[in-house]
């Protein structure tokens, strides 16, 4: 009876060993089964890699092949290398529509309102007031930037249901829009992606897009957060490289910021800046990798690259949400932020500059870089000029100095910048939707012509610096488009006076 115990665990080892054994084998079978015809042609390529044409010659005259024998031998030979072929390239990515959501007009918030609300919040003194007005005045925001209504009220407050409220507006609001212009089927999306840096409530923003539209059960989808102002060309690439897994289906791609619940109330000056840059904001973007689209398709994605400094603790540190003295919760910018932005969007660019920049700006910067760092030379370092490269430019408007500072180390015109500056005026720093109200802007104002190159480029905390890289399948006509900006486009010329002194300095 002692040694029944012992026998009984043996056999349970024995039969888990045997279990598992069983289920490698028949992963190894799933696996060779499902890539047979893979396995089948590597003989074949074997064989014919090292026959010359004379070999393929006397092959065919040995076995006797006629013109049609011969002939079908080829064409099954072609199918089976475009099969190969077509099986290993990488899917094209086609951007369908977009949508950016424009607030409607009682959310509007001057520079004289923001300022009566923030006296009305009752948390700051008269340092920090006039501290919110010095940067109000130099944001380079307009009169008609939008807020969230908790922050309207006669006595602006905060919840977590009022986050919510904000959030399903600006995020319905533009998906109903896209839905609407594109006529998909939401059962046909396969892929969702949603980016909110600082509001992740549980259930997650997916999730409430998920049980809004009442997606697919299978569906693949992902909320992204704390990962600011450049997460929405983050979660272009996630879609990408889930629709190379994922064939004949779409991605949706909804990028916003939550203010309600991220207000600071302290008097740390470095935590205070967020008060004034933040706006209201949405965009939905839908992607697929499916060629039946590609006729009605505005753009196909041709580049996403990612650069990280993180590594870097100043890099690591310029943004980030933490307590200040008091123990209030803020954003607090350090003083390193344009230098280290500068850092990112250099080492972006660099490793940006092999895909898309002509031979001839290639050779300058290769020379330039030999004679620097080799000859030791004492030389200015060459800056490639990516207007030869882009026909639009769209950055991130996450400030009027960080445009400034892009403008002029990229030697960029006022042209190239405008849409980032127009937005920047007219709904404010969105977060990582305001690239898609750039883009919107470019279209309204009929600049897109097929074949155009567009360049997205946007930075934020980590720190992050990420560029995508679209090329416009057709042209885009803003007289048929659903568009932020169709309305009034014709008020924000470049020169217009009420305009002008805030973006020239």
């Amino acid at each position: 009876m002692g040694n029944q115990k012992p026998q009984s665990q043996n056999i349970v080892i024995e039969n888990k060993q045997t279990s598992v054994k069983l289920k490698y084998v028949k992963l190894g079978y799933h696996y060779l089964i499902s890539n047979f015809m893979y396995f089948s042609l590597i003989p074949l390529i074997l064989t014919l890699a090292h026959l010359s044409l004379e070999d393929l010659a006397q092959l065919f005259h040995r076995l006797d092949l006629g013109l049609v024998s011969g002939t079908l031998v080829c064409t099954a030979l072609t199918v089976c290398l475009a099969t190969l072929y077509f099986s290993w390239r990488p899917r094209e990515v086609y951007l369908l529509d977009f949508s950016c959501f424009k607030p409607e007009p009682a959310l509007m918030c001057s520079r004289e309102t923001f300022m009566r609300q923030t006296s009305l919040a009752e948390l700051f003194n008269d340092e920090t007031q006039a501290f919110h007005r010095k940067i109000i005045e130099r944001s380079g925001y307009g009169q008609r930037t939008y807020v969230p209504k908790a922050a309207l009220e006669d006595v602006p407050s905060a919840s977590m249901g009022k986050a919510r409220e904000e959030v399903e507006m600006v995020v319905f609001g533009a998906i109903d829009e896209l839905l609407a212009k594109t006529g998909v089927n939401v059962k046909d999306i396969g892929i969702l992606v949603v980016n909110c840096s600082l509001f992740n409530p549980t259930p997650s923003l997916s999730a409430m897009v998920v049980n809004r539209y009442k997606l697919r059960g299978n569906i693949l989808s992902y909320s992204l957060g704390g990962m600011g102002c450049s997460a929405g060309l983050i979660s272009v690439d996630l879609a990408k490289r889930l629709l190379q897994d994922q064939p004949n289906t779409y991605a949706l791609v909804v990028s916003t910021e939550s203010m309600t619940l991220n207000w600071y109330g302290g008097k740390n000056k470095s935590m205070l800046i967020t008060n004034c840059l933040f706006r209201l904001g949405s965009s939905a973007v839908l992607l697929t990798n499916k060629w039946t689209e590609r006729r009605r398709s505005k753009y196909q994605l041709m580049h996403t690259l990612r650069t990280h400094k993180g590594a870097d603790d100043k890099s690591y540190r310029c943004v980030m949400q933490q307590e200040d003295e008091d123990g209030k919760v803020g954003v607090e910018l350090s003083r390193d932020l344009l230098t280290v932005a500068g850092e990112a969007i250099k080492t972006n660019i660099t490793m940006l500059g092999p895909l898309v920049l002509p031979a001839s700006e290639q050779i300058l910067f290769l020379a330039n870089l030999v004679g620097r760092k080799i000859f030791k030379m004492k030389i200015k370092q060459y800056v490639p000029d990516f207007k030869l490269a882009f026909e639009h430019i769209c950055i991130h408007a996450g400030g009027r100095a960080v445009l400034d500072e892009i403008e002029k180390n990229l030697s960029l015109t006022k042209w190239h910048v405008e849409p980032s500056r127009m937005t920047l005026y007219r709904f404010g720093n969105t977060s990582s939707s305001s690239l898609w109200y750039e883009l919107a802007y470019t279209e309204a104002k009929g600049r897109v012509r097929k074949g155009d190159r567009v360049w997205q480029i946007a930075f934020g905390s980590g720190f992050k610096c990420n560029s995508g890289v679209w090329r416009a399948l057709r042209r885009i006509n803003p007289a048929k488009e659903k568009n932020p900006w169709i309305d009034e486009i014709d008020e924000f010329p470049v020169d217009v006076p009420d305009i002008q002194p805030v973006i020239g300095h």
